[in-house]
């Protein structure tokens, strides 16, 4: 199963006609070009999983794509199968026509809870009460993702198509088998949860969490699915409700050290990394920079702090890269590049009009330091 790059991303080593080529096209293109034929031939098929839809039309024009991708390549008609992503906050109020653009080839919905979450706070970012708490504070039993989860497995449900649940992002530590067993617990709840919201399937971060999920779906779940399970209707205002929480010192430290880390690995060309017993992809850095910018923009309080502006926020950013450095010692910091992730952390948040993206601004770094062989 192949993950496209979203809509949004170019891919700036390959240009048509002095342009770089949509990113996603370059992605499944290649994949199809040189996979789908035997894939079939092997009673198999061309599998994707499509992120960061955001609307029904786009599920309408990836069909599109795709039939004339089978067309021109001789495949036969609808055998590239999706997985649709429902990972923004737009897409949550059309999930019926998503499965409806795509109905000859979707197998199912999967509630991307990360990215989720992080499309919540940027669409709603203007409004002064939509500010959120604590990152950790934002998690799975906040009704805002459960009316989500529930949506999804009734949109998929009625339709008979696959809903999966969300990713749990812990990670087991040999170092700390404390802190393991905790979070293997967690993932128990987690995956019990899902499974008796009516989910037919979840993913984990780590393989070693792969008998924890399968041993909660199959306690509660002994056929291959359930679509028989159809959650009742949720209200659209459910999808809007503010997750309630602290807002603290400490989760500006939190979000700062995390997303500085996380964003150095990135410009190092490492797109997931275990961070303190958790899987963290761009979707946390993602968050850590739209929750401090909407902290900034609307002057929050934060416990322990008082209210947060500019100057006290340069101040942590200086903060967090003096702990990262005292973590991972002098020579590791020296080699990286936890400089330029800082400066481009601390410059996005800054904004007045925060970018999409933030994977934009950073590919131009990670690009201009990729060597280019000129023939």
């Amino acid at each position: 199963m192949v993950r496209p790059r979203g809509l949004h991303l170019s891919e700036g080593h390959l240009e048509v006609a002095g342009r770089p080529v949509p990113a996603c096209l370059f992605d499944v293109g290649l994949f199809l070009f040189h996979n789908a034929r035997e894939l079939v031939r092997r009673g198999a098929g061309p599998y994707l999983y499509l992120p960061k839809l955001e609307h029904h039309l786009e599920a309408r024009w990836w069909n599109t794509v795709l039939e004339a991708i089978e067309r021109d390549l001789g495949l036969p008609a609808g055998c590239v199968r999706t997985t649709l992503l429902i990972e923004t906050l737009p897409a949550a109020f059309q999930m019926d026509e998503i499965l409806f653009e795509q109905r000859t080839r979707a197998t199912g919905l999967n509630l991307g809870r990360w990215d989720y979450i992080f499309s919540f706070i940027k669409t709603l970012r203007a409004d002064p009460g939509a500010v959120l708490p604590d990152r950790a504070a934002v998690h799975m039993e906040q009704p805002f993702l459960r009316a989500c989860a529930r949506m999804l497995v009734r949109a998929c449900h009625l339709r008979g198509a696959s809903a999966m649940g969300g990713m749990s992002a812990f990670v087991p530590r040999k170092d700390d088998p404390e802190g393991t067993e905790r979070a293997l617990a967690q993932v128990r709840a987690d995956k019990a949860r899902e499974v008796q919201d009516g989910c037919d399937g979840t993913w984990v971060a780590h393989p070693a969490l792969v008998p924890v999920a399968r041993q909660a779906f199959d306690r509660h779940m002994p056929g291959p699915n359930q679509f028989h399970r159809i959650p009742g209707p949720v209200a659209e205002a459910e999808l809007l409700e503010v997750p309630a929480g602290p807002r603290t010192a400490g989760g500006l430290r939190q979000n700062l050290r995390v997303g500085i880390r996380y964003l150095e690995s990135w410009l190092g060309g490492q797109g997931c990394v275990a961070l303190d017993g958790l899987m963290e992809d761009a979707a946390t850095a993602e968050i850590v920079r739209m929750q401090l910018w909407q902290w900034l923009r609307h002057g929050a309080a934060l416990e322990g702090l008082g209210r947060l502006d500019p100057a006290l926020f340069h101040g942590h950013v200086q903060d967090a890269l003096d702990r990262i450095q005292a973590e991972i010692g002098n020579s590791v910091f020296a080699a990286g590049r936890f400089l330029e992730a800082a400066d481009l952390l601390e410059t996005l948040i800054l904004l007045r009009e925060p970018p999409a993206f933030l994977t934009l601004s950073a590919y131009e770094l990670l690009a201009d330091a990729i060597p280019t062989e000129v023939n």
